[in-house]
């Protein structure tokens, strides 16, 4: 996420908060779709798993996985990458609360809707 954030702990809830929303709105489109195609609550849930962590911890999990594949052996080309990365101290704890709260985010959509539909269908 290309998005301002702050440093350190603070800036890595703001980027994990964010991705349970992104969470929550994909879910959200995912449920309307199936809804309207007749698809089951499982495609919902999975292709909403799926967009909502490439949509959030993307760019981030791919730095985190770039920068333990290349090899920054110049001091030169590892300033260089560091310098694209917002903050590099808390990138791998970023990825993995940008992954929780887009996960925990379909899952908080898929109660919220899920308890709606069920009672749209027993009246």
């Amino acid at each position: 996420m290309n998005l301002p954030l702050h440093f350190g702990l603070l800036g890595t809830l703001e980027a994990g908060l964010i991705a349970l929303l992104v969470g929550l709105l994909v879910y959200f489109l995912w449920h309307h779709l199936c809804r309207l195609l007749h698809w089951t609550v499982g495609h919902a849930i999975g292709w909403s798993c799926v967009i909502a962590v490439i949509v959030s911890a993307g760019i981030d999990a791919w730095k985190l996985f770039y920068m333990g594949i290349v090899r920054l052996e110049s001091p030169l080309y590892a300033r260089l990458f560091l310098s694209t990365i917002h903050d590099p101290n808390e990138l791998g704890s970023r990825v993995v609360l940008e992954i929780a709260g887009a996960l925990s985010g379909v899952a908080l959509g898929w109660v919220l809707f899920s308890s709606r539909s069920s009672e749209e269908t027993v009246d």
